[in-house]
Protein backbone atom coordinates (compact mmCIF):
# COMPACT_ATOMS: atom_id res chain seq x y z
CA UNK A 1 0.00 0.00 0.00
CA UNK A 2 1.06 3.46 -0.94
CA UNK A 3 1.99 5.74 2.24
CA UNK A 4 1.57 9.13 2.33
CA UNK A 5 4.39 10.93 1.90
CA UNK A 6 3.02 12.83 5.67
CA UNK A 7 3.37 9.23 7.59
CA UNK A 8 6.91 9.04 5.96
CA UNK A 9 8.19 12.16 7.39
CA UNK A 10 6.40 11.27 10.54
CA UNK A 11 8.05 8.18 10.64
CA UNK A 12 11.64 9.65 10.54
CA UNK A 13 11.03 11.30 13.50
CA UNK A 14 9.20 8.81 15.51
CA UNK A 15 10.56 5.72 13.81
CA UNK A 16 8.94 2.43 14.67
CA UNK A 17 6.83 4.17 17.74
CA UNK A 18 3.10 3.73 17.90
CA UNK A 19 1.42 6.73 15.14
CA UNK A 20 -1.59 7.74 15.48
CA UNK A 21 -3.83 8.54 11.97
CA UNK A 22 -7.48 8.97 11.03
CA UNK A 23 -9.18 6.91 8.46
CA UNK A 24 -11.99 6.35 6.28
CA UNK A 25 -13.73 3.76 5.18
CA UNK A 26 -15.95 4.22 2.44
CA UNK A 27 -19.14 1.91 1.81
CA UNK A 28 -19.80 2.32 -2.06
CA UNK A 29 -23.96 1.58 -2.84
CA UNK A 30 -25.35 1.39 -6.07
CA UNK A 31 -28.79 0.29 -5.78
CA UNK A 32 -28.77 -3.16 -4.03
CA UNK A 33 -24.95 -3.21 -4.77
CA UNK A 34 -21.89 -2.45 -2.86
CA UNK A 35 -18.52 -1.87 -4.36
CA UNK A 36 -15.63 -4.23 -2.61
CA UNK A 37 -11.87 -3.53 -3.77
CA UNK A 38 -9.51 -6.65 -3.05
CA UNK A 39 -6.69 -5.67 -1.55
CA UNK A 40 -2.77 -6.11 -3.16
CA UNK A 41 -0.44 -6.32 0.05
CA UNK A 42 -2.46 -9.09 1.44
CA UNK A 43 -5.30 -10.23 -0.83
CA UNK A 44 -8.16 -9.17 1.37
CA UNK A 45 -11.65 -8.16 0.30
CA UNK A 46 -12.67 -4.90 1.68
CA UNK A 47 -14.47 -1.78 1.38
CA UNK A 48 -12.24 1.36 0.05
CA UNK A 49 -10.44 2.48 2.94
CA UNK A 50 -7.66 5.24 3.27
CA UNK A 51 -5.51 7.57 5.96
CA UNK A 52 -7.06 11.18 6.03
CA UNK A 53 -4.07 13.94 4.73
CA UNK A 54 -3.37 16.40 7.16
CA UNK A 55 -6.32 19.03 6.83
CA UNK A 56 -8.79 16.97 4.38
CA UNK A 57 -11.94 16.92 5.73
CA UNK A 58 -12.97 13.27 6.18
CA UNK A 59 -16.20 12.90 3.68
CA UNK A 60 -13.88 14.47 0.88
CA UNK A 61 -11.09 11.79 1.92
CA UNK A 62 -13.84 9.05 1.64
CA UNK A 63 -14.69 10.38 -2.08
CA UNK A 64 -10.93 10.33 -2.78
CA UNK A 65 -9.81 7.54 -1.77
CA UNK A 66 -12.93 5.28 -3.58
CA UNK A 67 -12.02 7.33 -7.12
CA UNK A 68 -7.92 7.29 -6.29
CA UNK A 69 -8.42 3.63 -5.53
CA UNK A 70 -11.26 2.46 -7.70
CA UNK A 71 -11.88 4.38 -10.37
CA UNK A 72 -15.35 5.61 -8.87
CA UNK A 73 -16.89 8.94 -9.13
CA UNK A 74 -19.29 8.77 -5.39
CA UNK A 75 -21.29 10.99 -3.20
CA UNK A 76 -20.96 10.95 0.88
CA UNK A 77 -24.52 10.51 1.80
CA UNK A 78 -23.73 10.14 5.92
CA UNK A 79 -21.48 8.95 8.83
CA UNK A 80 -22.47 5.49 9.78
CA UNK A 81 -19.88 4.59 12.53
CA UNK A 82 -17.01 6.34 14.73
CA UNK A 83 -14.33 3.30 16.37
CA UNK A 84 -11.36 2.73 16.94
CA UNK A 85 -9.23 -0.35 15.08
CA UNK A 86 -7.21 -2.45 17.39
CA UNK A 87 -3.22 -1.35 16.94
CA UNK A 88 -1.65 -2.35 13.67
CA UNK A 89 2.05 -3.60 13.20
CA UNK A 90 3.15 -3.39 10.22
CA UNK A 91 5.45 -5.96 8.43
CA UNK A 92 8.54 -3.20 8.89
CA UNK A 93 7.92 -2.99 12.89
CA UNK A 94 5.81 0.58 12.66
CA UNK A 95 2.71 0.34 14.76
CA UNK A 96 -0.58 2.72 13.95
CA UNK A 97 -3.62 3.45 15.73
CA UNK A 98 -6.40 4.09 13.67
CA UNK A 99 -9.81 6.21 14.11
CA UNK A 100 -12.00 4.54 11.84
CA UNK A 101 -14.95 6.91 10.09
CA UNK A 102 -17.26 4.42 8.35
CA UNK A 103 -19.27 6.36 5.73
CA UNK A 104 -21.69 5.52 3.36
CA UNK A 105 -21.51 6.87 -0.20
CA UNK A 106 -23.59 7.15 -3.23
CA UNK A 107 -22.62 5.48 -6.57
CA UNK A 108 -22.77 8.53 -9.25
CA UNK A 109 -20.38 7.30 -12.53
CA UNK A 110 -17.25 5.26 -13.45
CA UNK A 111 -16.90 1.23 -13.96
CA UNK A 112 -14.67 -0.26 -11.15
CA UNK A 113 -11.16 -0.89 -11.99
CA UNK A 114 -7.88 -1.18 -9.52
CA UNK A 115 -7.08 2.76 -10.18
CA UNK A 116 -3.42 3.19 -8.35
CA UNK A 117 -1.87 -0.36 -7.71
CA UNK A 118 -3.09 -0.45 -4.20
CA UNK A 119 -5.78 -2.97 -5.34
CA UNK A 120 -5.93 -6.47 -7.88
CA UNK A 121 -9.22 -6.40 -8.45
CA UNK A 122 -12.57 -4.53 -7.88
CA UNK A 123 -16.50 -5.27 -8.25
CA UNK A 124 -19.53 -4.78 -7.69
CA UNK A 125 -21.30 -7.30 -5.10
CA UNK A 126 -24.91 -7.72 -3.53
CA UNK A 127 -25.14 -8.33 0.09
CA UNK A 128 -25.22 -12.50 -0.26
CA UNK A 129 -22.66 -12.52 -2.74
CA UNK A 130 -19.50 -10.75 -1.31
CA UNK A 131 -16.51 -11.98 -1.71
CA UNK A 132 -14.71 -13.26 1.97
CA UNK A 133 -13.99 -10.52 3.67
CA UNK A 134 -12.81 -10.26 7.81
CA UNK A 135 -15.02 -10.04 10.59
CA UNK A 136 -14.03 -6.62 10.98
CA UNK A 137 -15.03 -5.48 7.58
CA UNK A 138 -18.29 -7.30 8.04
CA UNK A 139 -19.10 -5.35 11.25
CA UNK A 140 -18.39 -1.96 9.11
CA UNK A 141 -20.32 -2.92 6.59
CA UNK A 142 -23.43 -3.81 9.13
CA UNK A 143 -22.96 -0.50 10.19
CA UNK A 144 -23.18 1.20 6.89
CA UNK A 145 -26.23 -0.71 5.52
CA UNK A 146 -28.31 -1.73 8.57
CA UNK A 147 -28.14 1.66 10.63
CA UNK A 148 -31.63 3.19 10.05
CA UNK A 149 -30.86 7.10 7.96
CA UNK A 150 -29.57 10.02 10.25
CA UNK A 151 -28.23 7.46 12.57
CA UNK A 152 -24.65 7.03 13.35
CA UNK A 153 -22.89 4.83 15.58
CA UNK A 154 -19.99 5.18 18.39
CA UNK A 155 -18.49 2.87 20.38
CA UNK A 156 -18.16 3.43 23.89
CA UNK A 157 -15.45 1.40 25.78
CA UNK A 158 -13.79 1.93 29.14
CA UNK A 159 -12.33 4.98 30.33
CA UNK A 160 -8.50 4.52 30.44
Amino acid sequence: MATPEFVLALREKIGHDPLWLSGVTAVVVRGDELLMVRRSDNGAWTPVTGIIDPGEEPAVAAEREVLEEAGIVAVCERLAWVHTIPRVTYDNGDMSDYLDLVFVLRYVSGEPHPADGENTDAGWFTRDTLPPHSANMAARLAAALDAPAGVTRFERGPRG
